[in-house]
């Protein structure tokens, strides 16, 4: 029976010229501060209300400093050191998910390989998004189904199907006057007769600014302000392409926007470091805004889709897949996610369909 892996981060803190360290449990804060509520992130670590005090007493007696206070009538507040706290690890879990996944899906590869009818039946590469992520999961509790899933860039998953390295491989493309600058890279990869589009999602771009949007940015050129703090997404992704090319369509030079250079993986860690009070604008998915409660300007809509091979259709595992995407299961994820919707979910189409001669 072929194996499901999982790599979970652990926080140890260690103090400097000590040998004592302690475990933290960044996830424990993070309950307190969205529930105000001790009882809440008591069950949710399933240990008991005694043993949470106990817990949260020995951290600060550690760090030397409280990290919790109780207000009357509004519960149980972070402090600043324990909102410090749970702001790093947001950062960091929504920077090293991904990849930690990739890693888990790799190690799970080589092992299932290794067993009886272990290996996958599909390979899917696409970029890291909340709409990737919920089919996932979706693909992930079919006993059936034996996925290789694995969070590539836009540019990277293009190659990877021209050279046979998956069979399914995610495409996000702007709507509008950017599409074909956007198709490059795909212009020698696709064939209009050996290629079949699949539809997947529609989504939001924009900026992702501070709650409140104190700095009034509504538009691209207000980020070249000399007040603005920037965190812009890794270079490899198709949503910096997205946004340089965005830039370009404006005549704003990139290289005066302060934080240009700064960067973070996912569209969950720029809305982290926004959201932490380091920047006060990124560039991405309306979701990923209001995931951390922050305001969201948008600026282009995106189709996201996945390409194949006509051939690879006749596999029974990737009919699975459509089957998944046009259920009722991944409706209701999608509808959940602010800023994305489907239209037709897992429909196949022409190259010539979806994007002309």
């Amino acid at each position: 029976m072929p194996f499901r892996i999982a790599i979970e981060t652990v926080w140890r803190f260690t103090q400097e010229q000590d040998t004592r360290s302690m475990l933290v449990m960044l996830d424990f804060l993070y309950e307190i501060r969205a529930t105000g509520k001790i009882t809440r992130a008591a069950e949710r670590a399933q240990v008991s209300y005694r043993h949470a005090w106990n817990l949260i007493e020995k951290w600060s007696e550690f760090f030397g400093t409280p990290l919790v206070e109780r207000r009357q009538g509004r519960g149980t507040i972070l402090t600043n050191f324990g909102e410090r706290l749970v702001w790093a690890g947001q950062r960091l879990q929504a920077r090293l998910g991904p990849q930690l996944q990739n890693l888990a899906q790799e190690l799970e590869s080589e092992i299932n390989a290794l067993l009886p009818e272990g290996g996958a039946d599909v390979r899917i590469h696409a970029s890291h998004g909340f709409a990737v992520s919920a089919l996932r999961d979706l693909l992930g509790r079919e006993a059936d189904l034996r996925v290789d899933f694995r969070y590539v860039g836009n540019i990277n998953s293009s190659a990877s199907l021209a050279h046979g390295g998956c069979d399914l491989a995610g495409m996000h493309l702007p709507q509008g006057e950017l599409r074909a600058r956007s198709m490059a890279g795909w212009r020698d990869v696709l064939s209009p007769t050996e290629h079949r589009v699949i539809s997947f999602v529609k989504r939001e771009m924009g900026l992702i600014v501070r709650k409140g949007n104190p700095r009034g940015i509504q538009s691209l050129r207000q980020l070249l302000e000399p007040d603005v703090r920037f965190v812009n997404r890794d270079p490899e992704s198709g949503t910096r392409m997205l946004f340089d090319e965005l830039l370009a369509q404006h005549g704003l030079d990139g290289t005066r926007i302060q934080g240009y250079q700064q960067v973070e993986f996912t569209h969950a860690a720029v809305a982290a470091y926004v959201a932490s009070g380091m920047a006060d604008a990124s560039f991405g998915v309306e979701a990923a805004a209001r995931q951390f409660d922050l305001e969201f300007v948008p600026v282009v809509t995106e189709d996201y889709i996945f390409v194949c091979l006509r051939r690879s259709l006749e596999n029974p595992s990737v009919q699975k897949i459509l089957e998944v995407m046009r259920g009722e299961a991944f409706g209701r994820a999608i509808a959940a996610l602010p800023g994305y919707a489907v239209t037709e979910p897992g429909a196949v189409k022409t190259i010539e369909e979806v994007f002309g001669s």
